[in-house]
């Protein structure tokens, strides 16, 4: 028996090796936070109903009345998103009107400063200016995610828009913009969210590539669903 102890130590070792690497892969494609209290209750505000009752709070571009309307799970270190954000930018001019995004933040805890750039975005929201902070994150998406610490180009890009960056900057560390945060992911998560971007179209999930044509088809069928009913 002592012979063969050895060969079992290392066995157990590899399994138990394997074991955790495996589940730090899970972890790292999990978003940031999952508060089983929080997911009930942000599930439930991700009803139809609710997003009416309360759009005042939500990040949203157009009408409440345009046919088509797309949710947008996004993370702002994440390259497909930021690919998929100028998809949906060009579309957004094209359909005027018609077209309604909504973006949640969903950062995944494998991009090192999504929750950072996340929480960039939610400062500028609480002066008024969470879509343009977006639009500079993705941007410059290639600049601040190599950085050390990109906390500095993001109160750069504040003063870029006016904001008072002072209060940018405290507001960015806030237990304010982090729950926020923190409940849309669980949100995601409760509606089967698992990475980004995922993109939701008048509540039903997209799936496959985000190509202009392929999101361009599924919004003319959703705007011709529309007139039907």
């Amino acid at each position: 028996m002592r012979r063969y102890l050895p060969f079992l130590i290392i066995i157990a070792v590899a399994l138990v090796t394997g074991i955790a690497g495996a589940w730090l892969y899970r972890a790292k494609m999990r978003p940031l936070s999952t508060t089983p209290a929080t997911v009930a209750a942000a599930a439930t505000a991700s009803s139809p109903a609710e997003q009416k009752a309360d759009s005042d709070s939500l990040h949203v571009r157009g009408s409440a009345s345009a046919a088509a309307t797309l949710e947008i799970y996004g993370d702002f270190q994440c390259p497909s998103c930021a690919m998929t954000s100028a998809v949906i930018g060009d579309l957004e001019k094209d359909y005027g009107p018609r077209l309604r995004v909504i973006f949640r933040e969903f950062p995944l805890a494998m991009h090192q400063h999504a929750l950072e750039a996340a929480m960039a975005a939610e400062a500028a929201g609480l002066q008024g200016h969470f879509w343009e902070m977006h639009d500079m994150l993705y941007q410059y998406q290639e600049v601040w995610s190599k950085a050390s610490k990109p906390g500095r180009f993001f109160s750069a890009y504040a003063q870029a828009l006016g904001l008072n960056v002072e209060r940018f900057e405290a507001d960015a560390i806030s237990d304010q913009a982090k729950a926020r945060i923190m409940a849309e992911g669980d949100a995601g998560q409760a509606r089967g969210v698992r990475n980004t971007p995922t993109i939701f179209l008048n509540g039903n999930e997209v799936r496959g590539a985000f190509t202009r044509d392929k999101l361009q088809a599924a919004i003319e069928t959703a705007i011709a669903g529309k007139k039907k009913s």
